[in-house]
C-alpha cells in the first residue's frame, strides 16, 4: 500500500509541475519594459529575434554562476544568426554585485536589474534561479527551464530554430 501511495504522490506532483509550466508555455511575452545596466531600454514584448532566452539569475546562485560562461559562449556562437539573451538579476541581488560580476566575467549580452521584482512577477512569479524562458521568433514562449540549461539540448534547439 505504501508503494502505491508514493507512486500516486509522485504522479500527482508531476501533474502539478506540468500544470504550472503550462501556464507559461505557448503564451506571449508579457508587455514589460526593462532597462539594462548600460542604460539601454528594451521592450521585452517587442524583441524580434529568431530566438530569445531570458535568463533569471543571481550572483549567489551556484547553478547560475556555473551556467553563465556557457550562456556567453552560446550567445557568441549564435548571435549572428539571430539569438538574443537577456539576463535578469533577481530583486534580492545587490546591484553592485551584479555590476561587478558582469564586468569581471565580461558578460556579452544585456543584463537587467529587477530591483523591485516586477519582471519576475510578470513571468509567473519566478523565484528559483536559474530559470530560463525560451522564446521563438514570434514572441511566443516555447519553454521554461528551471535549473541549469542542458546546453547540448539548447544548441540542438537553436540550430533548429535559427535555420528555419
Amino acid at each position: 500500500m505504501a508503494k502505491k501511495s508514493r507512486w500516486l504522490l509522485l504522479v500527482l506532483l508531476a501533474l502539478l509541475v506540468l500544470f504550472f509550466l503550462s501556464l507559461t508555455i505557448n503564451k506571449k511575452v508579457p508587455e514589460i519594459r526593462v532597462t539594462t545596466i548600460n542604460g539601454e531600454a528594451i521592450k521585452l514584448y517587442q524583441v524580434k529575434n529568431n530566438f530569445t532566452i531570458i535568463n533569471f539569475w543571481a550572483t549567489d546562485c551556484p547553478g547560475c554562476i556555473k551556467e553563465m560562461p556557457n550562456l556567453a559562449a552560446t550567445y557568441n556562437q549564435f548571435r549572428g544568426q539571430g539569438l538574443e539573451i537577456i539576463a535578469i538579476s533577481m530583486n534580492y541581488d545587490p546591484p553592485n554585485q551584479v555590476l561587478n560580476f558582469t564586468q569581471k566575467n565580461k558578460i556579452p549580452f544585456p543584463v537587467v536589474l529587477d530591483v523591485d521584482g516586477q519582471i519576475a512577477r510578470s513571468f509567473q512569479n519566478i523565484r528559483l534561479t536559474p530559470t530560463s524562458i525560451l522564446i521563438d521568433k514570434n514572441g511566443k514562449i516555447i519553454d521554461k527551464v528551471i535549473g541549469e540549461l542542458d546546453f547540448n539540448k539548447l544548441n540542438a534547439l537553436l540550430k533548429k530554430h535559427l535555420n528555419s
